[in-house]
């Protein structure tokens, strides 16, 4: 883990205790945590966690933007989902092997809080409230998962392209237009397709003046024509 220059100072008590599931934990808790928690900066490109390491700490994203991959065979990576600032990361690792399952690298300037995995499992044993919400916070995103795999095998370039960008309007930026941190490449790799029919498709879109594209700026000017594309597949 690579340190960058500048410098975050932040504590469990007033960071995590705004978001769930860790609004279910007790001061007492939080500062539990508090004391095991390593935070780390981190410069674009730089890998935060590398797939088939073990699994020490859970994650705590404190700002920034970073992609969650799996690294498949000869380089081709499989984007699952991006993370922001407030999110929590749990690997499948933590009730089987303790490994780490996806590889994490930041897309922009971005710190992450290390949290030591025994510290959370003791509170998880402890705290039952809080074990649900947390299960039912990784639920969720095993059916967005699930949700993903429909979308990678079912449907077609369009519907593919739709529902990215509809991730990047809804979920991530939660503006209109946005400008977008990651590559045409990043692109391919969340929709399994090479970067030239993603630069395709961007630009038929266009022409059907479904989206405004300009560098990295995007614009949805239909969207609902953006939604059915999402739905038709």
């Amino acid at each position: 883990m690579l340190m960058s220059q500048h410098r975050v100072d932040c504590d469990c008590i007033h960071c995590l205790a705004k978001n769930p599931p860790f609004s279910y934990l007790t001061h007492d808790e939080l500062e539990i945590l508090d004391q095991n928690k390593t935070i780390v900066n981190y410069n674009p490109g730089e890998i935060i966690v590398k797939q088939g390491s073990s699994m020490t700490h859970l994650i705590s994203f404190y700002s920034g933007l970073a992609k969650i991959y799996l690294e498949g065979i000869n380089g081709h990576n499989l984007i699952l989902q991006l993370i922001k600032g407030g999110d929590f990361v749990i690997g499948p690792g933590i009730y089987t092997d303790f490994k780490h399952h996806t590889s994490i690298s930041a897309i922009t300037h971005s710190t992450a809080c290390f949290i030591d995995i025994h510290a959370y499992l003791e509170i998880m044993n402890q705290n039952h409230a809080f074990a649900k919400q947390s299960h039912k916070a990784e639920n969720i995103k095993k059916i967005s998962a699930l949700e993903k795999i429909v979308s990678l095998t079912q449907k077609q370039m369009p519907g593919r392209i739709a529902d990215v960008l509809l991730y990047l309007h809804d979920i991530i930026y939660g503006t209109n237009p946005f400008k977008i941190d990651i590559s045409r490449r990043d692109l391919a790799d969340m929709t399994a397709l090479s970067k030239e029919s993603v630069i395709r498709i961007l630009k038929q879109f266009k022409d059907e003046e479904i989206i405004d594209v300009k560098g990295s700026k995007i614009e949805i000017l239909d969207l609902a024509a953006m939604r059915h594309f999402s739905e038709v597949g």
